[in-house]
């Protein structure tokens, strides 16, 4: 009889360099999230390195209870962002999921979740008759009936919502308005042109207004972030692969000297996903430098408009919408305006970008910025994390929206489809009725507003 397995092998195991750097000091405690809402040492940074350096010791099995608590994590990396050390908390986790995503012992919850992820998520196809579904749900009004049943209500509200027009371009998308400055290649991505395609409409109008070329590669797929998220390393390398060559061939119709200067990203999740390809492919011989080199090349919109630099908007008379979804009408648009600013995690945390899209923000005239308490503490929404586990994110979006509420905005600007979905749920069932947008679009309007 084959002895049962104990802990986690094979090479996703997180290395023993890795797991040495957490030195226990607790600094990480008080910016974790799940740690402030539970006051539970198993539901800390220090107390999952704790669990997973045992796992990889195998003086612990990958029981359920084991996983629960590493499923209880974010991944907001907002521990990592503070930690004195610098714990790789990011990589850290994400190889332990994939250790045991990958043995015999994964919950059958994870084996779903990643199957889903792979065969809906990562297929375009597939992936657009879940938004056109999504898109029905909330139009004929079940998506509010549903979120009035008790027994559906937290779920149907923080499932995604599809409206407005998807955005379905590729090629090239735009010339610059007068010289040259950069040439650009815009990540579509999965979620975001099916969910809000109105966010790929102003980046685009956005970066020609600033002097950019704007392209998108026709080969191109999702990025592979949940997919690593979740443990499922291997689709997310498929992926990570696909994409390289996707804007590798597209800069090589472009011409030695017509490349791509950058790649451009207005998902904070993707973007943070993407800079880390050179780490995910590092032991593939093949893509490992073609890998570092795309990297390097991958800018958050924020981040890229403000190194340009961009155009601060001329003073308009209506540059701001007061509340409502979808394109507001020109009634519903106001002198002045309050905005506060939701830091995406994977922007401010594990690309370390807060100051761009502030700045970005304080250039609009008429717009006062109000910061919120905790900014930057994770709204839970974390990729999947407000569908498999409902209730917390439930309990990290109230406290968000009270945080929103204490600082009089009626609109809340963020840097993730991710985001804009939560808060909007939270909008909903907590209020205040802010308004949710992108922080390009609050740009984009301003530009044109004062064109007319």
């Amino acid at each position: 009889m084959a002895e049962p397995t104990t802990g986690i092998t094979g090479p996703y195991v997180p290395s023993d360099a890795d797991l040495s750097r957490c030195v226990h000091c607790g600094l990480c405690l008080q910016s974790c999230p799940t740690y402030v809402e539970m006051g539970l040492e198993t539901e800390s940074p220090r107390g999952r390195l704790y669990l997973i350096r045992a796992l990889a010791e195998g003086r612990v099995e990958p029981t359920a209870n084991a996983a629960g608590h590493l499923d209880q994590c974010l991944q907001c990396r907002n521990c990592e962002a503070v930690c004195p050390s610098g714990v790789a908390y990011g990589r850290i986790m994400e190889g332990a999921r994939a250790s045991i995503l990958s043995s015999d012992a994964a919950p059958r919850s994870w084996r779903l979740r990643a199957l889903f992820l792979r065969q809906v998520i990562a297929k375009p196809a597939r992936l657009r008759l879940m938004a056109e579904a999504l898109r029905a749900y909330r139009a004929t009004g079940l998506r509010a009936l549903a979120e009035r049943m008790p027994i559906l209500g937290d779920r149907a509200l923080l499932a995604p919502s599809i409206s407005g027009q998807p955005f379905s371009r590729r090629g090239t998308l735009a010339q610059p308005n007068g010289a040259t400055k950069a040439r650009v290649a815009l990540l579509t991505g999965c979620i975001m042109p099916l969910a809000y395609g109105r966010v790929h409409r102003a980046t685009v109008r956005a970066l020609a207004r600033n002097g950019c070329e704007v392209v998108a590669p026709p080969e191109q797929g999702c990025c592979g972030a949940l997919h690593a998220h979740n443990g499922d390393a291997e689709t997310a390398r498929r992926l990570a692969r696909h994409n390289i060559d996707a804007f590798a061939r597209t800069s090589a119709r472009l011409g030695a000297d017509a490349g791509i200067d950058a790649i451009i990203v207005n998902s904070a999740g993707c973007g943070a996903a993407m800079k880390e390809y050179g780490e995910l492919l590092a032991s593939d011989p093949e893509y490992a430098a073609k890998a570092h080199e795309f990297s390097a090349k991958v800018r958050d919109i924020n981040e890229f408009l403000v190194d340009l630099p961009f155009e601060p908007p001329p003073p308009i008379l209506s540059p701001l919408p007061r509340t409502g979804e979808g394109r507001p009408s020109q009634k519903d648009w106001v002198r002045e305006a309050t905005v506060t600013y939701q830091d995406s995690c994977h922007l401010a945390h594990a690309q370390r970008i807060s100051r761009a899209p502030r700045d970005i923000l304080t250039s609009i005239p008429g717009l006062t910025l109000a910061e919120m308490p905790n900014a930057d503490r994770c709204c839970g929404s974390a990729g999947v994390y407000s569908l498999t586990q409902a209730a917390m994110s439930l309990q990290l979006l109230e406290t968000k929206m009270q945080a929103v509420r204490e600082t009089g905005a009626t609109i809340v600007a963020t840097s993730n489809p991710g985001c804009m979905a939560q808060l909007e749920a939270g909008a909903r069932r907590f209020g205040p009725k802010a308004r949710v947008v992108h922080v390009v679009e609050l740009l984009d309007k301003a530009y044109r507003s004062s064109d007319t």
